[in-house]
C-alpha cells in the first residue's frame, strides 16, 4: 500500500505507537503538518475506529498528551507478560533490575556497590532485553554510565508509570532480618541518598 492510500488515522496511529509515551496536539500537528483542530478531529475519529473494530487498545489523555494503551479491561490478560518475563530473568537478573528500578538514573559501580557482587552479566541481559538502557552520564570523574528502566519495563510490568512502583520500605523496616554486614551496607547507602553527594568513583 502506498503511503498516500494510508488513512490520516492511520498515520496518527502510527506516530503514537512509535513514540511509546504521551505524544502533545502541537506535536502531532508538526510531525502530521496537520492544524490543531484536524489532529483533534483524527484522534476522536481513531478512537471510534478502535472502538468499532474492538481493539485492544485505546486512546488516553494525559498531561503530556495523547498515548495508546492497553484497554483496562486487558490488563489481567498483559500482566502474564510479566510473568514470562519473570521465568526468563534469573534471580541475580531481578534484582539488578530492581535496583535500577528504584534508584535509577543509577551507574554500573553503585549498583554493584549495593548487590556486593558483579553485575556485568545482568546487565547485559536486561540491555539486551530492552528493559534497561543508557539513560547519561554521571558528571564524576570518569563519567560513568547512568542506567534507567525502559517503556519496555512499564508495559512488561504492567504500569503506566514509574509513580505506580510500590513504595520502598523505611531502613527500619528494610533493617529487619539483616546480618551486621547488610545492615552496615543498607544504612551507608541510605546516608548517601540522603546527603546527595557523588560518588567520586562511580
Amino acid at each position: 500500500m502506498d503511503f498516500e492510500q494510508i488513512p490520516d488515522t492511520g498515520a496518527i496511529e502510527a506516530v503514537l505507537f512509535a513514540a511509546g509515551k504521551p505524544v502533545s496536539v502541537a506535536e502531532l500537528s508538526h510531525i502530521l503538518e496537520r492544524e490543531p483542530i484536524d489532529i483533534k478531529n483524527l484522534l476522536t475519529r481513531l478512537q471510534q475506529e478502535l472502538d468499532v473494530r474492538g481493539s485492544g487498545i485505546t486512546l488516553k489523555w494525559g498531561e503530556g498528551g495523547c498515548q495508546l494503551m492497553t484497554r483496562q479491561e486487558l490488563y489481567p490478560i498483559v500482566e502474564r507478560l510479566s510473568q514470562v518475563v519473570d521465568r526468563r530473568l534469573s534471580a541475580p537478573v531481578m534484582e539488578t533490575l530492581s535496583i535500577i528500578a528504584f534508584k535509577q538514573p543509577i551507574t554500573k559501580q553503585e549498583i554493584e556497590h549495593v548487590r556486593g557482587v558483579r553485575i556485568e552479566r545482568a546487565l547485559a541481559k536486561l540491555l539486551e532485553l530492552e528493559l534497561i538502557a543508557e539513560v547519561g552520564r554521571k558528571q564524576v570523574l570518569g563519567r560513568p554510565i547512568l542506567y534507567g528502566t525502559t517503556d519496555v519495563f512499564l508495559r512488561c510490568f504492567g504500569i503506566r508509570s514509574l509513580e505506580e512502583l510500590p513504595a520502598l520500605p523505611s531502613t527500619e523496616e528494610a533493617a529487619d532480618g539483616l546480618d551486621a554486614e547488610q545492615l552496615e551496607l543498607l544504612n551507608e547507602f541510605a546516608d548517601r541518598d540522603a546527603t546527595g553527594e557523588p560518588d567520586g568513583n562511580a
